[in-house]
């Protein structure tokens, strides 16, 4: 009964990944410990993914895949596998963000989750309440970790990050945590693809009081708007309205810092801790 609340608790395309695994493993007449031998897992590893007790790795599928000889069937389901481990109020802006040609985020409470280091990620998922256990924090983190192959993406992206300096200012996880986030951001602000401003406090005025704001230009040239909190998400399409954020974001922009003061303001920042 356990294992029966488990797998129809579990997201569909884990379910459906869980259905096709045992049926390809039970064509090609193997047990579960026989189809692990093959993969170098335990027989229970398998079982915990066809009964959904725990999702499938992308190693896992690889193993499976092999062993099967599944003609990339199990191997296609990684994408979509992976966008599950995200909440499921931003899975909608994942998709958009791995095949947008540019991605334009201001962010107000916290260092946008693309810049993130590991231990900076960790460190805003254990603040959230109700709180996260362990392993989901774990599956959370790696999957916005994931998020980074858009830097190196081809065709490129062209990201575009906008930061309150409060934001620096705020020591999530203590000085280590800080000092290494900020020393990313340096980095990323060196790539050619990559243009990053900081908002400072001492602009006590602007046109990013209303909140945080995303906008994603899509392959097909059309430029839509996201904004989230406290688990909810709105994907703004209309183009009308649209037109009225990116003239917003167009005015944040205008009144942040410039790139250069933006990189020596963190670097200030940075010898502070």
């Amino acid at each position: 009964m356990a294992q029966t609340k488990k797998k129809d608790s579990a997201p569909p395309t884990v379910q459906y990944f869980a259905a096709v695994l045992r049926l390809l493993r039970e064509r090609a007449g193997l047990t579960q410990d026989e189809l692990g031998a093959l993969m170098n897992y335990t027989g229970s590893a398998v079982s915990a993914v066809e009964t959904c007790a725990k999702p499938p790795t992308d190693e896992f599928i690889d193993a499976a895949e092999k062993a099967l000889d599944a003609g990339g069937l199990l191997r296609s389901a990684i994408k979509y596998l992976r966008l599950e481990r995200y909440p499921a109020h931003f899975q909608g802006f994942v998709q958009l963000e791995q095949e947008a040609l540019s991605v334009s985020s201001y962010c107000t409470q916290l260092i946008d989750g693309l810049l993130q280091t590991e231990d900076y990620a960790r460190e805003v998922l254990r603040c959230a309440f109700p709180p996260l256990t362990e392993e989901e924090i774990n599956e959370l983190t790696e999957a916005r970790m994931d998020r980074k192959a858009l830097f190196d993406r081809k065709p490129m992206a062209l990201i575009h990050t906008i930061l309150e300096e409060s934001a620096l200012r705020r020591e999530l996880g203590g000085v280590d945590v800080m000092r290494a986030q900020h020393a990313q951001l340096l980095q990323y602000a060196k790539l050619p693809n990559v243009v990053l401003q900081i908002m400072p406090l001492k602009r006590a005025g602007h046109a990013g009081l209303q909140g945080p704001i995303s906008l994603i230009e899509s392959p097909d040239l059309i430029t839509l708007a996201y904004m989230e909190g406290h688990g909810k998400s709105i994907l703004i399409t209309k183009p009308d309205e649209v037109g009225v954020l990116a003239h917003r974001y167009a005015m944040i922009r205008s009144q942040a810092l410039r790139p250069d003061e933006s990189v020596r303001l963190i670097e200030e920042l940075m010898g502070e801790l």
